[in-house]
């Protein structure tokens, strides 16, 4: 018993400063948790737009990562070492902003981009964007770093700093709508009118004669998807149709893209 009590004595601050940052994740972890819970029912009862979806995570991870830092900033506060160093430091602001410019200037311009993003919205969850040439869907935006999801699966992890200063084509801004082109090949001499009749018979399908070579004609046809995650089910719905037709009348394609 006096073994356990002298080492409690003896480790007071560093006891204090572990509990401390225990603490301070649970409270960080049950508060981001019944944020969640609740904008899921708002969700439910009122059908968030992305705008208020991404805005709405960007107050999660803001509230989880401030009460990290204070509780990380009161376990500190324990030892008298430290605090002693630190009020020094901040006696001095040129030196604090020194160093914290240095050391921290990539961890802060991405977050600090991340909340421009939040608030500009140039893009929002769900949105189909095209960044560097890579195009995809908008899963998260982060506090440092925003994740699409491209078109095979792949998982583009891009910091905030570099989609704030880089430009951006956001597909689905102004309507959530994304528009398909798919293309089939005609043999050279195929009925191309007929085989034009046969994706036109859809409402709201635009097809026409893409070009035309010594191997062949393409032609494509334009569909609207609801949004960027069903294109893809579009696309491959509307080539095999068309692509069926075609085989049922006689006009053989050679290829469909």
């Amino acid at each position: 018993m006096y073994t356990a009590t002298s080492f409690v004595d003896d480790h007071q601050h560093e006891i204090t400063a572990i509990a401390t940052v225990v603490l301070s994740l649970v409270v960080a972890e049950l508060v981001d948790r019944a944020l969640a819970r609740r904008g899921r029912r708002v969700q439910e009862a009122f059908s968030l737009s992305p705008v208020a979806d991404t805005r709405l995570r960007l107050v999660r991870r803001l509230i989880f990562a401030t009460i990290v830092v204070l509780g990380i900033g009161l376990a500190l506060a324990q030892f008298p070492s430290v605090k002693r160093v630190a009020t020094g430091i901040l006696a001095s602001s040129a030196v604090l902003g020194l160093v914290v410019g240095f050391a921290a200037r990539q961890t802060l311009a991405n977050a600090i981009a991340g909340i421009l993003l939040a608030i500009t919205q140039p893009i929002r969850i769900g949105d189909l964007v095209t960044f560097e040439d890579e195009t995809g869907e908008v899963e998260d935006v982060r506090l440092t770093y925003t994740y699409l999801r491209l078109d095979d699966g792949r998982r583009l992890i891009i910091p905030n700093e570099r989609l704030a200063s880089s430009p951006i084509t956001n597909h689905t801004v102004v309507d959530p709508r994304v528009q398909v082109e798919v293309s089939v090949w005609l043999p050279p001499g195929a009925d191309v009118e007929r085989a034009l009749e046969l994706v036109a018979v859809e409402e709201g399908l635009d097809a026409s004669v893409a070009e035309s070579d010594k191997d062949g004609v393409r032609l494509t046809a334009k569909a609207w998807a609801v949004n960027a995650r069903d294109s893809g089910e579009v696309a491959a719905r509307l080539r095999r149709q068309w692509l069926r037709r075609l085989r049922e009348e006689g006009l053989s394609s050679v290829d469909a893209s």
